[in-house]
């Protein structure tokens, strides 16, 4: 799929595929949507509940959620796992930029060069796993991880990867008391989630959105 870059209101930037009529964050702000989704409502609850952390991503896109988790977990251990289909071009992610500090974004670099479906340490504590394939074709083994960003394309545009089959797969893969977030806050995937096993509550989401959806496995 081609993607074009775009700046957001916050000055940091996206992609647009024309082909799906999608960006891959919000336009409000792509770095606001991913501090507010998934740091805020996922990583820091969850840092507060475990030792160390074992982390699904389901849509590496940019890796801007792995760059953010890596700025924020200094000194914690972190296993992260992301599963992403259709890797970006390297020419797109040179053109990237989410950070003016050069040691983050040499860290933002390495981790887009790290090979896939191996396990690289980007930093002492923090291991990174990209997965390429998709996750309704992958195996996830059972009672893995205790935080999620579901952070694929939107229902709309990907319903293959909001079914009942896909979220009892993902609460399959975690420990109980683990943490899921995603940006969705559809009555429908609410739904889905707790059929799936998880206590959900709908909450306020980043700007230009009014909520958001974070689950907890039961």
């Amino acid at each position: 799929m081609k993607a074009e870059i775009r700046t957001t209101n916050d000055g940091s930037p996206t992609l647009f595929v024309p082909e799906l009529d999608e960006h891959y964050h919000s336009t409000f702000g792509a770095l606001t949507e991913s501090e507010h989704v998934f740091i805020e409502a996922g990583l820091k609850p969850a840092l507060q509940k475990f030792d160390e952390i074992h982390l699904l991503e389901i849509g590496f896109g940019t890796g801007l959620n792995a760059l953010l988790t890596l700025i924020n977990t200094k000194g914690k251990t972190v296993n992260y796992t992301a599963i992403e289909a259709f890797p970006l071009d390297d020419k797109i992610i040179e053109k990237l930029n989410y950070t003016d500090d050069p040691s983050t974004k040499k860290l933002f670099h390495k981790m887009h060069k790290c090979s896939w479906n191996e396990k690289h340490e980007l930093r002492p504590g923090f291991f990174l796993t990209k997965v390429k394939s998709k996750i309704e074709e992958l195996d996830l083994n059972r009672q893995q991880f205790n935080l999620v960003y579901f952070d694929a394309f939107g229902p709309d545009v990907q319903p293959e990867l909001w079914t009942d089959e896909i979220f009892q797969k993902t609460s399959s893969s975690m420990l109980s008391g683990g943490i899921l977030t995603t940006y969705s806050a559809k009555g429908e995937i609410r739904r889905k989630l707790k059929r799936a096993g998880f206590e959900v509550e709908r909450i306020p989401g980043p700007p230009g959105k009014r909520h958001m959806t974070r689950a907890r496995r039961v």
